[in-house]
């Protein structure tokens, strides 16, 4: 019942280390480049720069000589500078970014950063995080397993590695008893830990490789083993959850309270899953270890990243969004072939709340899908009044008498306990509550997460009581209504005015005594069945806690020139598997699924949709993955109507608005056109580096510190990076950018097309153009401002080819006066 970031948010963070005294956690880059990008020029040391058609081998004597003479440079700086024992080097970054992660006092990090050869120093950041229905609703069953050959092949033999808080190995949409069995993936070489208490490979082919780090976390004095895992197991419930949501195994029965939910799935069910574990209950995770994850697991091999990991805000400390250590290795990653799925962000429906920034990364929102569970009670004064509650109806969909926790306390000095929120039984009085409907209210506690509508429904069950109640009278910052469910009849009544009405209804119909105790209780009602979803064609609609655009380019929050979010994919009561351990629902806790809200649940879908394309397109890059993606994603619902966005009125209740690309990006998903997209929009490593150095006010000494790549040239503009999106967020005048689309199909005749709204024109050439397979073609697109209005205006290309191939990127602008 409470909104959780579950994105990997970062706040500075600082703890005294009770072995080395006081002191810091620090990231650091130094000359030189990393192996991902070093192209030769120190003598003794062949090249080892990945290119994106080639594989990473770590293994190859280049690769790993080198690897070392990074590791024994950071080693010789440190021990140059520093007396040794008076600070601990944590982690050595070698193959995304050239630095390290090292634990010393303030004064050490100042004199670090006056050091020779050293770029950046900035102090780590403490982090926190950020199905059933959905492959029926993307349509992945019908129209792209069996293109891939079933459900048993979609994925086969693609990696997708998991940033997240662990994963728990036993659950049956990882196992592999009734599958035909995992044979060995010779091009993976990430490892597999032991449980620490059974001693118990965590890995079975279906997982195939765990590892967790925890190095900073513990230098940090934050990590307590006795309530932590020290190994790969989920204590959470996130990691578990979203694994299974891109790679679970396929028809998994979702059992909770003896009602089967349907049968789960994951996107690419037959896709590996491999786990580096940063997160944790108590503390959530350091970006250093966070960076550690992302390096290793482009080490090992995996061919999709999907994670829960972004700033709280942009850097101070780099003057744009788009540089720090974090996405300098991602950016690494997609060289190196990686494509790298980030969930947006769970600040909406407010502008500017993207945690997600870079445009190398597929950036995806939440959408609300077409299931939805609604339920209703039943008064005694023939009002029916809607809800949440996926519980069951009361006995034979009978009328009980109401009774409210304020009416039924044992000791009213008990109330320093909230007991109104029926949290704890033992406060009321069984004789009074057993065979009627508890009443009980809504207080901050659901939000802060120690209350849930699990915890009243336990405490109904165990007075006796026929069912529960609880009305939300007043809603609190932070306030998300999610369905629970339930082996109670029960029911949250969301909406306060329907809470008024239901308080009103029962005050009317209790008798009392002369000092207000209750005497007799008449009034009545019932609840009705709330087990079975309801299918709604107004879906997908993007979801009101899903973060929204502009993307920002700096600490000022200064609009960038791109389009963030990218992507929609479904995030809104995603059913998926959980660890019964797992703390991170109160809901949920103890079970073995959990239906989870958030971008976090929106992220797996599009890492699994990109196995399913990278399976079918071994040879693509990340680039030409995620425009295949958004190309061919769609702006409009079930019903064919244009999206809608989930937002707040002025009365701060949720109602629905158009949506626009700062909603959705691109649009949403479409999991069949993506896998044959006609035209692709490609961006080489280089390309986004250039995008890098035409940032306005970019300081290009701190381009090199971070990437160790340089500024050629100063020309051009952000909106010219070859990407399927225009976003130029200060248009003066007339602007024209190019676009080069890569045939990846056969030799097709597209029309181009253009729509925008008018306050800018928007022109695109050639009108038509031929393109043969595997041939590129430039386009020309020019934006002039008609009149300033203050406000973004959108539109978009849309390019149909003559073999049925539809190609559309969206436009953004906002004019101003010359």
């Amino acid at each position: 019942m409470k909104l959780k970031l579950k994105e990997l948010v970062c706040v500075l963070f600082a703890l005294p280390i009770l072995v080395l005294g006081h002191g810091d956690i620090y990231l650091v880059t130094i000359e030189g480049d990393p192996v991902v990008s070093y192209s030769g020029g120190v003598e003794g040391f062949a090249a080892t720069a990945a290119d994106l058609a080639e594989e990473l081998d770590i293994t190859s004597e280049s690769v790993t000589s080198y690897s070392l003479h990074l590791e024994k440079r950071h080693d010789e700086l440190l021990d140059s500078l520093f007396e040794v024992g008076t600070y601990k080097k944590l982690y050595s970054y070698r193959h995304l970014i050239n630095g390290f992660a090292v634990h010393m006092s303030a004064e050490q990090a100042e004199a670090l950063s006056r050091a020779p050869g050293v770029k950046y120093v900035e102090k780590d950041m403490k982090v926190k995080k950020l199905t059933t229905h959905t492959p029926k609703f993307l349509g992945l069953p019908t129209e792209v397993w069996p293109t891939g050959g079933g459900f048993d092949r979609a994925g086969e033999d693609i990696v997708i590695g998991f940033v997240d808080s662990g994963i728990y190995p036993k659950h049956p949409s990882f196992s592999t008893h009734h599958t035909e069995p995992y044979g060995p993936l010779p091009r993976y070489r990430g490892k597999c830990e032991l449980d620490v208490n059974t001693n118990r490979d965590f890995c079975n082919g279906k997982i195939i490789g765990a590892q967790h780090f925890a190095k900073a976390a513990i230098a940090a004095g934050a990590f307590n083993p006795a309530v932590e895992f020290a190994s790969p197991l989920d204590g959470d419930g996130h990691g578990t959850h979203t694994a299974a949501i891109a790679a679970g195994n396929n028809g998994i029965p979702v059992k909770l309270h003896g009602h089967e939910f349907g049968k789960a799935s994951g996107m690419a069910p037959r896709a590996r899953i491999a786990v580096y574990k940063v997160l944790y209950r108590l503390f959530g995770g350091f970006v250093s270890d966070v960076v550690a994850a992302i390096e290793q697991a482009v080490r090992d091999g995996v061919d999709i990243l999907n994670l829960s990991v972004g700033p709280n805000s942009p850097s101070t400390n780099t003057k744009t969004t788009f540089l720090n250590p974090f996405d300098a290795a991602l950016l690494s990653a997609v060289k190196a072939g990686v494509f790298v799925a980030q969930a947006a962000g769970n600040g909406g429906p407010f502008p500017k709340t993207l945690v997600s920034f870079s445009p190398w990364i597929a950036s995806v929102a939440a959408a609300v899908d077409d299931r939805r569970y609604r339920n209703h009670i039943t008064l005694g004064n023939g009002k029916i009044l809607p809800g949440l509650g996926l519980s069951p109806s009361t006995p034979s969909n009978r009328s009980f008498n109401l009774v409210a926790a304020s009416d039924v306390l044992l000791d009213s000095s008990v109330m320093k306990y909230s007991p109104l929120d029926c949290q704890r039984p033992e406060l009321l009085n069984k004789k009074m509550v057993e065979g009627k409907i508890l009443l009980c209210g809504y207080s901050f506690n659901f939000v802060s997460g120690t209350a849930s509508i699990k915890r009243a429904s336990e405490t109904a069950r165990s007075l006796g009581a026929a069912g529960f109640v609880v009305a939300v009278e007043n809603t609190y910052p932070g306030t998300k209504f999610d369905p629970a469910p339930l082996n109670t009849p029960g029911i949250l009544i969301t909406d306060a005015s329907k809470s008024k009405e239901l308080i009103d209804y029962y005050s009317s119909a209790t008798k009392r005594d002369w000092a207000g105790r209750a005497t007799s209780f008449k009034a009545v009602a019932s609840i009705a069945d709330g087990l079975a979803p309801i299918l709604h064609k107004s879906a997908p609609q993007v979801a009101l806690f899903s973060s929204r655009g502009p993307d920002v380019k700096d600490f000022s929050f200064q609009d960038a020139d791109v389009l963030k979010p990218d992507i929609l994919a479904p995030g809104s009561l995603i059913w998926a598997a959980w660890t019964p351990n797992g703390t991170d629902e109160a809901n949920y806790l103890g079970e073995g699924f959990a239906m989870v809200s958030g971008t976090s649940m929106a992220a797996p879908h599009i890492a699994g949709i990109a196995a399913l394309i990278k399976q079918k397109h071994p040879r693509w890059s990340p680039s030409a993955i995620k425009s295949a993606l958004m190309t061919t994603s769609t702006t409009l619902d079930k019903a064919g109507r244009p999206l809608q966005a989930q937002q707040y009125s002025g009365s701060e209740t949720l109602t629905l608005v158009p949506a626009t690309p700062f909603d959705y990006g691109s649009g949403a998903v479409d999991p069949k056109a993506a896998l044959d997209p006609g035209l692709i929009f490609d961006a080489s490593y280089e390309d986004y580096i250039r995008f890098l150095c035409s940032v306005p006010d970019v300081d290009p000494n701190e381009i090199h510190n971070i990437t160790s790549s340089s500024c050629n040239t100063t020309h051009g503009r952000p909106s010219d990076l070859n990407i399927p999106s225009i976003t130029v967020s200060h248009l003066k005048g007339t602007q024209t950018t190019k676009r080069i689309v890569t045939n990846v199909a056969d030799t097709e005749t597209y029309i181009i097309t253009t729509r925008m709204s008018p306050e800018i024109a928007l022109e695109a050439s050639p009108p038509a153009m031929t393109v043969t397979s595997g041939a590129s073609r430039e386009i020309s697109v020019s934006l002039t401002v008609r009149s300033v209005t203050g406000s973004y205006s959108f539109g978009e290309i849309l390019m149909k080819g003559n073999r049925g191939h539809k190609v559309r990127i969206p436009v953004v602008a906002m004019g101003y006066n010359n």
